[in-house]
């Protein structure tokens, strides 16, 4: 029997404490219909107590989003609490997120507290949300980094008063994999209740173990990631969601997990993020990167065209991509370049494309990339003996508030300014 993973996506709210990242109510709308559409379980649309604006967008993002859970963050404050069940008012499936530090470093230097009084506001937090909502997920700030007794402890009384989520954080990305794993499997085997709720882990990237760590809770008895779409978030980010859902789908023969998510708005829900919060994806970004499914060296390009599989562990159409990307560049072999030119209707007898390799290879050394273009030029289209040499002179834009924008360019064409 497989086990269903819920997918908790915090793009909108710790997605959006990347700095830069601010989304207006109408954006966080937008993102939302998408993050639907991609079919996650929970929206965590935003922390309603910090701000009017976000107060609204929970509000906007709950009337038109119905096939999903909408949550709202909550500190252990009756304040908080308060401004999340009116932000929920249209929503069909609301959750409020309540939680408070579970870590000595947290009690001590954050809260100057104790940890019986700071385990009193943690249940007090749930009874009271508990009064307007059924679904309470509580988390357990810092437990990455929280003595294991206690947090066993914290746990047992907020699944006691109500809470149906239980959220273990590693807020500060301190844990290694092993370590987190074996934090999990201890809650499993010291909370008498763990049963009665559902065991959420949320991780983050400062040491970029983010998603070995949430594999590895969900490895020892964890069914919900807390995750961001591109990995946003605070300092390094949050777990990547995509990340964790195609490790899931890669490996579903051998693993007994699966997810609701309909892995092809993968990459069209990436590139909305990057767009509207505009933080670029690096190229090499695993699943939705530029480089994730291209191909530039010549073994590995003619791997590809015989067998996708020889490179690729993922179909690059699962996850809302047209195929994979053959890169021209002076790394590339022969199997490539008669790929290319088969594209482009030509084909070449190999003495031929012999020949026509030296003269791609010249080429190359002098560009990064190789286009169609450049391929018929090498083949004679565009060399006529009219064709012009082409020179920039000079380039200059001048911009500003007080002026009206204007661009002068400058080409040399065939000796001739």
């Amino acid at each position: 029997m497989k086990k269903k993973i819920f997918v908790f996506d915090t793009t909108l709210r710790d997605g959006e404490q990347s700095p830069g990242a601010k989304l207006n109510t109408h954006q966080k709308v937008e993102l939302a219909r998408q993050l639907e559409k991609l079919r996650v379980d929970v929206i965590e649309a935003g922390f309603p107590i910090s701000s009017p604006g976000d107060f609204q967008s929970i509000v906007e993002v709950s009337k038109v989003v119905k096939d999903c859970i909408i949550c709202a963050l909550t500190r252990a404050i009756k304040e908080d609490i308060d401004a999340a069940v009116k932000s929920l008012i249209y929503a069909k499936s609301p959750r409020i997120h309540t939680g408070i530090g579970s870590s000595d470093i947290h009690i001590l230097h954050k809260f100057k507290s104790t940890r019986e009084k700071i385990l009193q506001r943690g249940v007090g937090a749930v009874k009271y949300a508990k009064k307007f909502v059924n679904d309470i997920e509580f988390y357990a700030e810092d437990a990455g980094r929280a003595d294991n007794e206690f947090l066993a402890h914290m746990i047992t009384e907020v699944i006691k008063a109500g809470a149906t989520v239980v959220n273990i954080p590693d807020t500060t990305g301190y844990c290694f994999p092993e370590e987190f794993g074996t934090k999990i499997k201890y809650l499993f085997d010291n909370v008498p209740n763990i049963d009665r709720a559902i065991v959420s882990v949320h991780c983050h990237n400062d040491l970029g173990v983010a998603t070995a760590n949430t594999l590895a809770g969900i490895g020892n008895g964890a069914t919900q990631i807390e995750a961001t779409v591109n990995g946003i978030g605070e300092r390094a980010g949050n777990t990547s969601l995509e990340e964790v859902v195609m490790a899931l789908y890669t490996r579903r023969n051998n693993l007994s997990y699966f997810t609701n998510i309909n892995t092809q708005e993968i990459s069209k829900t990436s590139r909305m993020v990057s767009q509207i919060m505009g933080i670029p994806v690096q190229p090499n970004k695993a699943i939705v990167g530029a480089n994730a499914f291209a191909h530039s060296s010549g073994i590995h390009q003619d791997g590809i065209l015989k067998r996708r599989e020889n490179y690729e562990i993922i179909d690059p159409k699962n996850v809302g991509y047209d195929s994979s990307q053959i890169i021209l560049t002076a790394r590339s072999g022969r199997a490539a370049i008669r790929h290319k030119l088969k594209n482009i209707g030509i084909e070449l007898t190999q003495d031929k494309l012999d020949k026509f390799y030296q003269d791609f290879l010249n080429l190359a050394d002098l560009k990064k990339e190789i286009y169609e273009d450049d391929l018929l030029y090498l083949l004679g289209k565009g060399k006529e003996e009219n064709h012009k040499k082409i020179k920039l002179d000079l380039i200059q834009t001048i911009s500003g508030n007080k002026n009206i924008p204007t661009a002068t360019v400058k080409l040399i064409i065939n000796g001739k300014k």
